[in-house]
């Protein structure tokens, strides 16, 4: 059997590959990646440790698509998987990747009569509809009350039957647009598909960022001594997630590719259910007792853009102004390092230099209306920096 893994460079995807050619030794296993994220190349290591194949290609390109001749199944593990994508840039690449990109892997597998396994996300479900439901608040977590006026939802978690209407982002969008698309697949063509909504996964093998991977992320930080925060809903720290080993994710996926009749039609929730949920306040006192480090967790009461706040979104800049000479020197300083910067006078353009119109925003307003405390550009600069 041939199994194609897009995404495969990826967490979910090396560990898929590395797994299943453990167990099936006799299986062609070939990982497809753009190899975007960094850090994925790391993994191109371990795969030809393994008898692994690996092909540098890209599924919004079908000519990429074609160098894998024939196969049995593909795995579409390939995703722009941060739920901010597109909310304060451009939605095109989210939008090519995870809909015309996944499409791409669709058609694949139809011309060589391949199964597929779509692995899609919980995001799916729209934020608005899970803000509104019903909740206890306790010491360290909120947690859903099972007295709910919206259906799909109880002390247990989000069902299937949730309603799908509403706004959700443009990762959850992408990737409900195209469980519709492997429907219609399934229906005229004749694909045979699991599709599964995964929650938040964890576990060896993920690299730990700010929009992907928070169980690493968490006690990554721990670890090395570095700062976090609590973002949104009051800055406390109580919302919940649970955790799915990505162990669990192979260990199904596995039995999907060798049962796929048991889910054409179908489409599932998989989490870690109740029992492996944890609030960021429980991860924090988890991480602390495993390292034994304490370190500071800022509070940022207000939500980020990803939870679409019905006022609309703004952007302003940090307080105060610099120049570009103000800005490398600042850079060099919060290094540490020593060098002697010479700044470069207007007059020794061969044009003089204008400033821009607007280009110092007077934010009196946005502090008087939304009671915001805006940081210095040094403080934010330094942050930046640090951040490792």
């Amino acid at each position: 059997m041939k199994i194609i893994v897009t995404g495969g460079a990826g967490f979910v995807g090396s560990t898929l590959c590395l797994q299943l050619k453990n167990k099936y030794p006799h299986y062609e296993i070939v990982a497809f990646d753009n190899l975007k994220r960094r850090g994925s190349e790391l993994n191109l290591i371990d795969f030809q440790k393994n008898g692994i194949a690996f092909i540098h290609g890209d599924i919004r390109n079908n000519e990429d698509l074609q160098t894998l001749g024939d196969f049995d199944v593909l795995i579409e593990a390939s995703a722009e998987p941060s739920v901010t994508a597109g909310l304060d840039s451009d939605p095109t690449y989210v939008i090519n990747n995870n809909l015309y990109g996944s499409i791409n892997c669709f058609n694949a597998c139809i011309k060589h009569d391949a199964k597929l396994i779509f692995l899609s996300t919980s995001r799916v479900y729209p934020i608005e509809t899970i803000e509104n439901a019903i909740f206890n608040e306790d010491a360290t977590k909120f947690l859903f009350k099972d007295n709910q006026e919206i259906k799909g939802i109880s002390s247990k978690g989000i069902s299937e039957e949730l309603s799908l209407e509403g706004a959700r982002s443009f990762y959850g969008t992408t990737k409900l647009s195209s469980e519709l698309f492997i429907h219609e697949y399934a229906a005229f063509y004749g694909l045979k598909a699991a599709v599964t909504r995964f929650g938040v996964i964890a576990g060896p093998r993920q690299m730990g960022k700010t929009d992907q991977g928070v169980v690493t992320l968490w006690m990554a930080k721990h670890y090395w001594k570095q700062s976090l925060k609590y973002i949104g809903y009051g800055g406390k720290g109580k919302q919940v997630r649970d955790l799915l080993h990505v162990d669990d994710l192979v260990e199904l996926i596995d039995f999907q590719i060798h049962n796929i009749e048991k889910f054409v039609g179908k489409v599932y929730n998989v989490s870690g259910g109740l029992k492996n949920s944890a609030s960021l306040q429980d991860m924090t006192a988890i991480c602390e007792k495993i390292t034994g480090n304490k370190i500071e967790i800022d509070e940022v009461a207000e939500t980020r853009p990803a939870e679409f706040d019905r006022n609309g979104i703004y952007n302003f800049s940090n307080e105060g102004q610099c120049s570009w000479y103000d800005f490398a020197k600042e850079i060099f300083k919060v290094n540490n390092n020593s060098i002697n910067l010479q700044p470069i006078p207007t007059t020794a353009y061969p044009t003089p230099a204008k400033r821009p119109a607007y280009s110092v925003l007077d934010k009196s307003k946005i502090k008087q209306v939304f009671g915001v405390e805006i940081k210095s550009w040094e403080s934010s600069l330094k942050q930046l920096i640090l951040i490792k």
